[in-house]
């Protein structure tokens, strides 16, 4: 298997993808929906225009201020989904509290969800989709191994762990009712460790580790000094481990180029 950075893969695909674009003479846009201002959301906003615009994609930032009532967002959604001039529709997460998430993201036509979260979405949500695609560019060997996924949530967990099942994997999902003992005696046995919790440093170096385990860090979780740490403690004896940051988070908005792409050739 190939150990390439998260970073260097990236990059490469990001040339491949622009390749793509230039030689089909293709035209995307890209509709980002976003209502007040959440630190963690500005910056992956940042990161996903500066990843279009290094690609020729036109992307437009829709901002609302906090206080839009759930009723007007769902019709300005409704609006931008109509839009013939918009390829791809995300709205950033989080929501304010008065604001039901899935309620306005189940807005988006299907046609145009690219972050795939809707049900009837064709696209696979991109956090798992980024992690599956680099594992398979790596030459990742997924039948028959063993992959504990730490969390449930709908948008990563859940996803990830049908994701690896349909690479035929031996896939156990785990989540903050399992007892440690028992995160342990999965994790001595997994080949792939995927956890998305959102807990500094949940996965430590108490725990026993297969040498040739990979570890797919998918927790964004923000100290008191401001730097940003992992679900996982860094330096684990393994033989690939995702940095925090640099990691997952680079994947899932490669992943989203990718769809918005997918979402433009194939007519979906």
């Amino acid at each position: 298997m190939n150990a390439i950075s998260v970073k260097e893969y990236v990059n490469l695909e990001k040339e491949r993808i622009k390749g793509l674009i230039q030689a089909q003479s293709l035209s995307l846009s890209l509709g980002i929906v976003q209502v007040g201002h959440v630190p963690s959301s500005d910056a992956y906003i940042k990161g996903k225009m500066k990843d279009a615009n290094e690609l020729g994609i036109k992307a437009v930032l829709f901002h609302y201020e906090e206080d839009i009532s759930e009723e007007a967002l769902a019709r300005e959604v409704v609006g931008l989904g109509k839009r013939k001039d918009i390829d791809g529709l995300i709205v950033q997460l989080p929501l304010p509290k008065h604001i039901n998430e899935k309620a306005i993201t189940s807005l988006v036509p299907s046609n145009k969800d690219i972050d795939g979260f809707g049900i009837d979405s064709p696209f696979t949500p991109c956090t798992p989709k980024g992690i599956v695609d680099y594992l398979s560019d790596l030459g990742f060997a997924f039948r028959g191994k063993n992959a504990v996924v730490i969390g449930r949530s709908s948008i990563v967990g859940k996803p990830l762990s049908h994701l690896l099942l349909s690479k035929d994997m031996n896939v156990t999902v785990l989540h903050s009712k399992t007892t440690k003992e028992d995160t342990a005696f999965y994790i001595a046995h997994a080949d792939l460790i995927c956890v998305a919790v959102g807990h500094k440093w949940l996965i430590d170096h108490t725990y026993n580790f297969k040498k040739d385990a990979v570890i797919i860090d998918v927790g964004i979780n923000r100290g008191e000094d401001k730097h940003l740490y992992g679900d996982v403690e860094p330096n684990m004896p393994v033989y690939l481990q995702t940095p925090v940051p640099g990691g997952v988070g680079l994947l899932t908005r490669l992943s989203l180029l990718k769809n918005l792409l997918e979402a433009k050739t194939h007519g979906i």
